[in-house]
């Protein structure tokens, strides 16, 4: 199958692509710059905010994915709205046949951050063009390069002692890169995950507060955290800028969503398609591993 990956450069994408490749898909890596690409597929110029250059790099796709988020500007929602809106379009012009997306979970019901409504949105956009669409939601996603996960580790690593905002007893369930992967992957080759909305997640369900206290266990690191109530989400994000490389914007946005539970309630996926996700042990130590390598690449 003649495949397009939307954000193929990414955390997400450049994982993704050589894992297509591999079961066996032509894969077609759109970037905004394909001069300076060196991942898996052939890449091909695209803007996913211009609808006309967009049905060009689909031409031919059968299914494509879309991974593509402003997390870090201001006016994200909007961003991300437009440039759902132009995909969908060029994506429904072009004749592609599915499109899937990875959103965030958290309940509908609830009070959800601008960033989660954000990935809301963008669903129903991508589905109103008339393409079937599979969305996978996904709480934190443990690897390398995740900004949630690079927050998590930084500040465990650069913080022996923490004062907290309320948010770190928030719950959720992580699961690692490499299985939300496998999940993109696999849902191509299941006819029944089409125009369906899919939770994804680890076995373990965990407070914030507790993945910091084990990514310290696991490095073997003694931390000290206390929570109090005072610390607004304007101020949380610029405590995270102070001590990680997360800029505000993208703190900010991070921070809200941390106030809603990002739990799985439906795991229909696990039937679709089959296998034992890592725990979050294991996806930290990949995680760490992953860092420990690259950093060894780079001193040789």
């Amino acid at each position: 199958m003649k495949v397009l990956v939307a954000g193929a450069s990414g955390f997400i994408g450049k994982r993704l692509c050589p894992e297509l490749a591999s079961a066996g898909h032509t894969v077609r890596a759109m970037t905004r710059h394909p001069e300076s690409y060196a991942g898996a597929g052939d890449p091909v110029f695209g803007d996913v905010h211009d609808a006309r250059e967009l049905v060009g790099a689909l031409a031919g796709c059968e299914a494509v994915y879309y991974l593509v988020h402003s997390l870090g500007d201001d006016d994200f929602e909007q961003r991300d709205a437009d440039a759902a809106r132009s995909f969908a379009r060029a994506a429904a012009e072009a004749g592609v046949r599915r499109i899937v997306y990875l959103g965030g979970l958290g309940e509908d019901g609830d009070d959800l951050s601008a960033h989660l409504r954000s990935r809301r949105q963008v669903e129903k956009l991508l589905a109103a063009g008339g393409v079937p669409v599979t969305t996978l939601r996904a709480g934190i996603i443990v690897g390398r390069g995740g900004i949630s996960w690079e927050m998590t580790r930084q500040l465990v690593e650069r913080l022996p002692v923490m004062v907290t905002p309320r948010w770190v007893h928030t719950r959720t369930q992580p699961i690692a890169v490499a299985d939300v992967v496998r999940y993109l992957v696999g849902v191509l080759r299941e006819p029944d995950t089409a125009g369906r909305v899919l939770e994804v997640g680890g076995p373990d369900v965990l407070e914030y507060v507790e993945m910091m206290r084990r990514v310290a266990a696991i490095e073997g690191r003694h931390l000290f955290i206390r929570s109090v109530p005072l610390l607004s989400p304007g101020l949380s994000s610029k405590w995270l800028r102070l001590i990680t490389d997360v800029d505000v914007a993208t703190g900010r946005s991070l921070v809200d969503s941390m106030a809603n539970e990002v739990v799985v309630r439906d795991p229909a996926i696990r039937e679709l398609i089959p296998f034992e996700p890592m725990s979050y042990d294991q996806a930290v130590l990949a995680a760490l591993g992953e860092r420990a390598e690259a950093a060894r690449r780079e001193s040789a």
